[in-house]
């Protein structure tokens, strides 16, 4: 029996309890093999599968679902353009777009994953569903559910008295290009200490991704290089084959790439750039980590807070995966929304 909209809201998956998916996607074919791959996943079930946008907005009025799987190339609504209005309606619903839309250059990819999309999946053509999708398509959802138990009091630290910062090193990954796109917009443009940013993304979507955050930021963006100076006012990104360290030279600081494994297996991984922060910065660098999957960041956080800095970490709330954050939640200053972290860093200092 459909639910009541009055009743619908985000809804907890308990022990046991089926994650509820809705696939939104113009092809009969398409729909009709995920969602017999779907039917044979134990966690999962097909909630409905709708050709058209309008008819999941009228779904989702009536009903609740756990993730919704949305293509993007359909003929009534572009799936970019139908994004939020679906974000809106899924009430907490995970939106993972797959579609072949996302292979075509990162453009779409990051676009979606920067409206809210919490993951992003190639649909291969419609005659070469076999092989390994349905495992990766399993495996994409279910990170989704990354579970992170909450703090033992289940407060979040309190912020404590405000110390100023000369640099902010953010790591994130699953819906972390949203978080940090909300987060972004809280900071001026003239805002001067540097940011450093790893988020989890291949090589191939780095280029369009910086010119993302140059726009969301007004201020110039690059993805990182070898001897890169760290200068006021810019924003760097790790690019996807290597991992950022800041080192301390002559005249300034500048940014060396590593490709050594890192203990996450992550590449690029927020851990070397955090305890480089910690060794370069000391108790003048800021740590945030955003939402993703894992534990990566939480060495870097710990030897940061060693060092004298800080670190603050997304909440559960606004975070599609609570791994990363919820890893450092209880070494954190603050543990806050991702436009509330963006207002704290905006006023130019960092709590201790």
């Amino acid at each position: 029996m459909p639910h009541s909209p009055a009743l619908i809201g985000p809804q907890p998956i308990r022990d046991g309890q089926p994650v509820r998916v809705l696939i939104v996607d113009d092809s009969a074919v398409a729909r009709a093999v995920i969602a017999r791959m779907i039917e044979v996943m134990p966690r999962f079930e097909v909630a409905s599968a709708l050709g058209n946008v309008a008819a999941a907005l009228r779904f989702l009025e009536m009903d609740r679902v756990n993730i919704i799987l949305l293509d993007l190339e359909m003929p009534d609504i572009h799936g970019l353009t139908a994004l939020p209005d679906l974000i809106a309606a899924g009430q907490g619903a995970r939106v993972l777009i797959v579609s072949s839309a996302a292979e075509d250059g990162a453009a779409a990819a990051v676009q979606a994953l920067a409206l809210g999309a919490a993951d992003t999946l190639v649909k291969p053509g419609v005659g070469s569903f076999a092989g390994r999708f349905a495992t990766v398509l399993e495996e994409r959802m279910s990170r989704l559910f990354d579970i992170v138990p909450d703090l033992p009091d289940g407060r979040p630290p309190a912020i404590s008295a405000p110390r100023e910062f000369d640099i902010v090193a953010v790591g994130a990954s699953t819906g972390g290009i949203h978080a940090l796109s909300q987060m972004l917009r809280a900071i001026p443009a003239d805002f001067q200490p540097p940011i450093l940013v790893t988020q989890h993304l291949p090589a191939s979507f780095m280029g369009y991704f910086a010119m993302q955050l140059a726009v969301l930021a007004g201020r110039p963006c690059e993805v990182a290089s070898e001897h890169m100076r760290v200068r006021p006012g810019r924003i760097i990104v790790a690019p996807g084959h290597a991992h950022i360290r800041c080192v301390r030279m002559t005249d300034g600081v500048a940014i060396r790439l590593s490709e050594q494994p890192a203990p996450s297996g992550c590449t690029p991984s927020v851990d070397p750039m955090l305890e480089s922060v910690a060794e370069v910065y000391g108790p003048r660098g800021l740590g945030v980590i955003l939402s993703g999957m894992g534990r990566d960041g939480a060495i870097g956080a710990r030897r940061l807070t060693e060092m004298g800095g800080s670190v603050l970490a997304q909440d559960k709330a606004s975070s599609v995966v609570w791994g990363m954050p919820g890893a450092i939640a209880q070494c954190a200053s603050a543990v806050l929304p991702p436009e509330n972290i963006g207002r704290m860093i905006a006023s130019g200092r960092r709590p201790v």
